[in-house]
C-alpha cells in the first residue's frame, strides 16, 4: 500500500503543475490580448484624427476652388462683355481727336 500512495503522489503534482502552467499561460495570453485592444484603439484614434485633419483640408481646398472659378469666370466675362459689344452692337473706341475731355473746376477755384 506504501507502493501505490507513493505513486499517487507524483500523478496529483503533475495535473496540479498542468493545471497551474495552464492557467499561467491563458493569464499570458489575456494580458498579450488586452495589450493588443489598447494598441488597437489607439491607432483607430490616430488614424481618425488624420482622416478629420485631411477632411478639412479636402473642404478649404474645395471652398478655394470654388472662389477660383468664379473669379475666373468673373475675368472671362468681362472679355466675353468687349466682344460682344464689338461683334454685336458695333461699339468701337472713338480715335484720341474725337475725344473731349472735361475738366470740373475744382473747388479752390471757387472761393
Amino acid at each position: 500500500m506504501n507502493i501505490e500512495v507513493v505513486e499517487e503522489k507524483p500523478v496529483k503534482d503533475r495535473v496540479v503543475l498542468k493545471k497551474g502552467l495552464t492557467y499561467l499561460v491563458l493569464v499570458c495570453l489575456i494580458f498579450i490580448s488586452a495589450v493588443m485592444v489598447v494598441f488597437e484603439v489607439y491607432e483607430y484614434r490616430y488614424d481618425y484624427r488624420q482622416l478629420s485633419s485631411l477632411l478639412r483640408a479636402e473642404d478649404d481646398l474645395n471652398a478655394e476652388w470654388g472662389r477660383l472659378l468664379i473669379e475666373q469666370q468673373t475675368f472671362g466675362a468681362t472679355a466675353q462683355i468687349g466682344t460682344r459689344a464689338v461683334t454685336q452692337l458695333r461699339m468701337y473706341s472713338p480715335p484720341p481727336s474725337d475725344t473731349v475731355v472735361i475738366s470740373l473746376p475744382s473747388t479752390a477755384q471757387k472761393k
